[in-house]
């Protein structure tokens, strides 16, 4: 996908939660380039305008992955914490 397109297809699985502006998406996507996460190539976009492609590297792969089991790690231990006042015969809210 073009920088434009991948900007709003984050907003739209998000349901609208994550709003990129351009200036985000496009200094990301340099940075990610730099890392060797992501490659690009120069094509037409639908609209019939040149446009910069980005698709995701091996090294991108294995990193999404890796970064995808830190945070289900990190959500896993936030819901413990969060969830401890629920616990049968705890006070909600007691810290």
């Amino acid at each position: 996908m073009h920088g434009y397109g991948l900007a709003r297809r984050i907003e739209q699985v998000s349901g609208n939660e994550v709003l990129l502006n351009q200036g985000t998406i496009y200094a990301s996507l340099v940075r990610l380039e730099q890392r060797g996460w992501i490659g690009s190539s120069w094509g037409i976009s639908g609209n019939n305008r040149r446009a910069k492609f980005y698709s995701i590297t091996h090294v991108g792969r294995q990193q999404m992955a890796e970064g995808a089991r830190y945070w289900e790690r990190l959500t896993g231990v936030m819901d413990k914490v969060l969830s401890m006042g629920k616990e049968p015969g705890g006070e909600e809210g007691v810290a």
